[in-house]
């Protein structure tokens, strides 16, 4: 076509421009989306909530600095449980076990040390070991034989825990002989005060976790991975990323940091129980999920595990201060575990 041609039928045209209208969106949409943005929103808010509203029906001694550390030293552990939950569940899994390999790490401490005779040191390291022995089993079964992540960590739930108390004999292990024979294992119940609020290293130990996971997830290529596993997995693997070899060393991770809150559970109750732990799988989950990190995976935030701790803390502290029975504190804490998975549907129609 000549360029004559051309001119003539660009002078024909019209001259109207293409136009596309701005969406508009009501308030619950604007919402809906702010919250898929930022997860940790609505367990921020009612963290902030609860502690207003407590405030207002206990008084002062709510807030009091002492009271408030008390409530952190009491989710200390299931914090960091539910760190290695938190890891799970956004891969799109569930972890069952973790409970079962924290109270078998803190016996295998306990009887290395007291009844074995062995260093302190080489104890927790053992600790260590089998808790990322535990945590390779459950992944070799889940990304080898491809086994679904509830049944599997529910079959090793039943295993880690009948080993425990075969190894342990059912037996507890005295606080006082820890702390004469192996005063390492109570380390981490070491306690000191700031300004009227009791810490102890436990505590600290929680946050440092936070950190260190929280840049692991958000600045590096494993925590990138790991959240495009749980999103996607066949897009990840079209992607190039070894989606078995990820999940494999979530499942060893998540199994180390149920080693540490076995030493951190010696040095808050003192003593080595083969009966501790009863429900920390439970809890785990119910502060991942509190916390906003989706149940289908691929979507949360580490530091919102925390604050889904701190928000059943809270609430326990609170209702046992103003005098309720725990009945009704476990009826509120199961009323907020369904308002989480409700509101985590809701986000998700985004």
């Amino acid at each position: 076509m000549a360029t004559d041609d051309f001119e003539a039928v660009a002078a024909k045209a019209g001259g109207t421009v293409a136009s596309f209208e701005v969406e508009k969106l009501s308030m619950g949409e604007r919402l809906q989306r702010f919250l898929h943005n930022y997860p940790t929103a609505a367990p921020l808010f009612v963290l902030l909530l609860a502690i207003l509203a407590f405030y207002v029906i206990v008084g002062e001694k709510f807030l009091a600095p002492f009271n408030l550390s008390l409530v952190l030293q009491q989710v200390t552990i299931i914090g960091i449980i539910g760190v290695a939950q938190t890891l799970v569940v956004l891969t799109a899994g569930i972890d069952l076990s973790v409970g079962a390999i924290m109270v078998l790490c803190s016996v295998v401490m306990g009887r290395t040390a007291i009844e074995m005779g062995m260093p302190s040191f080489i104890a927790i390291g053992l600790g260590f070991m089998v808790g990322a022995l535990c945590g390779a089993i459950n992944g070799f079964l889940i990304t080898r034989l491809r086994l679904p992540p509830f049944i599997t960590t529910l079959g090793t739930w039943s295993i880690f825990f009948a080993i425990n108390l075969w190894y342990s004999q059912s037996e507890t292990i005295r606080s006082q002989d820890i702390a004469e024979q192996a005063s390492l294992l109570q380390f981490m119940g070491i306690s000191f005060e700031i300004m009227g609020a009791r810490f102890t290293l436990g505590t600290i130990t929680l946050i440092l976790l936070f950190i260190g996971m929280w840049y692991a997830l958000n600045h590096t290529p494993w925590g990138r991975h790991v959240y495009a596993t749980g999103d996607d997995p066949q897009a990840a693997q079209l992607a190039g990323i070894d989606t078995n070899k990820v999940l494999l060393s979530v499942y060893i991770v998540a199994g180390i940091i149920c080693a540490l809150a076995a030493w951190t559970l010696i040095g808050r109750v003192g003593s080595v129980s083969p009966q501790a732990g009863q429900t920390a799988n439970l809890d785990s989950i119910t502060a991942v999920v509190i916390g906003g990190t989706s149940l289908f995976g691929g979507r949360g935030a580490i530091f919102g595990t925390l604050i889904g701790a701190l928000v059943v803390g809270i609430f326990q502290n609170g209702l046992a201060l103003a005098g309720v029975d725990v009945l009704w504190q476990q009826f509120a804490i199961g009323l907020l575990i369904i308002l989480a998975v409700a509101t985590d549907q809701w986000i998700r129609r985004v």
